[in-house]
């Protein structure tokens, strides 16, 4: 029997992309009637090919787009000329972006150009604040009124999409970062960091990157830290640090001559899937790691002023602490210090999925393509 297969081009280019997108691709590869074509635009590299190998994906075309010191007009810019010539050749029927990096939205503006459906995977995320995070804020508002297909992780973000009285159709799959983070955690990877014995200390794992955390709100979250291994000489801090300098530097400078600090390299995947599982708690101002740590157990303190995931907040398994570096020391020795506040996180239900989201993406496109 011949098979009429439709061509879907997945796109992506930093690491959380290709974490969440992994499972995505998969489920894609395994269905008959598709063709699967992965692009990589080069946004991040090594981070981006640690995970490909991890999930034992290879990238259909790597735009390479990567320079140092890129802004974000040049990884738009020299995303959509990439773009614009691969989708003319390959003719997708669907392009399949994740949620609200710059590669993301020159892939969904790229396909819009050429009337191509797009399908936003994580769509729905808000903090309504068009600065805060910058710039992704933007980026998944401008993405959600140019999708065909949104696959909200949850019902708030099913409910900011009606309120954005979106066009295209609207569905709840779950995140799919857990179904990559199930996949990876069942296999019991390890960490093993030089010189940290897991056994001996209650270890924080603590990452900090984003743009509004640069300059002075990253200097307070260093006081902060400083603070806690000050009061619990029973604690270290794990920090993989981000390769931007503007991060790493100050970390460098003010933590590196620090006992019971570790700064590392950034993890792989699956080393971090590991620290997760052997962490006390987490410290962070990520997005991907407020929806994988409640999988584990582990309480999450949010190192931000806003969130756009606040179901961890509702749900008991997240707390939004900002950067105020007794807001830190106070909320932090809440946790190691009181059992009780310790438990009631750690045990709360993850509000984001349960590891079904990309087969459910899988069956909505096809049902979308066979209608069209």
């Amino acid at each position: 029997m011949v098979v009429n297969k439709k061509t879907i081009c997945i796109t992506l280019g930093t690491r959380p992309e290709a974490i969440k997108l992994a499972p995505v691709i998969q489920a894609f590869q395994e269905a008959e009637d598709f063709d699967t074509k992965v692009i990589l635009t080069g946004q991040h590299r090594e981070m981006v090919a640690q995970v490909m190998n991890l999930f034992e994906l290879t990238a259909t075309v790597d735009l390479d787009i990567m320079q140092p010191k890129q802004t974000l007009n040049d990884i738009t810019c020299r995303s959509l000329q990439g773009l614009e010539k691969l989708y003319q050749q390959i003719k997708p029927e669907l392009v399949i972006a994740q949620g609200d990096t710059t590669t993301a939205f020159a892939a969904a503006l790229s396909a819009f150009y050429q009337q191509i459906p797009v399908g936003h995977v994580e769509a729905g995320l808000r903090t309504d604040n068009i600065y805060n995070p910058f710039p992704e804020e933007a980026n998944r508002r401008l993405i959600s009124q140019i999708a065909q297909l949104h696959f909200a992780p949850t019902p708030l973000a099913v409910e900011n999409l009606q309120k954005s009285d979106v066009t295209g159709e609207i569905y709840q799959t779950g995140n799919t970062v857990i179904d990559a983070l199930l996949s990876v955690a069942q296999k019991n990877p390890a960490c093993h960091v030089e010189g940290l014995d897991w056994d001996k200390y209650r270890v924080l794992l603590v990452t900090v990157h984003r743009r509004e955390n640069w300059g002075e709100p990253l200097q307070d979250i260093i006081e902060g830290l400083k603070s806690i291994l000050d009061k619990y000489p029973d604690v270290a801090i794990l920090l993989p640090m981000h390769r931007n300098p503007t991060v790493r530097e100050p970390l460098q400078k003010h933590l590196g001559d620090r006992d019971r600090v570790f700064l590392t390299e950034p993890l792989d995947y699956q080393e971090l899937v590991g620290a997760i599982k052997r962490s006390y708690l987490l410290l962070t101002d990520s997005g991907g790691l407020q929806e994988e740590a409640p999988s584990l157990g582990k309480p999450v303190l949010v190192l931000r002023e806003t969130t756009e995931r606040p179901e961890a907040v509702m749900a008991g398994t997240a707390k939004l602490i900002g950067t105020n570096t007794a807001q830190i020391l106070s909320q932090a020795s809440d946790l190691l210090s009181n059992p009780q506040s310790y438990n009631q996180m750690s045990e709360a239900i993850n509000p984001f999925g349960d590891g079904k989201a990309s087969s459910r993406i899988v069956d909505i496109s096809r049902k979308y393509l066979i209608d069209r």
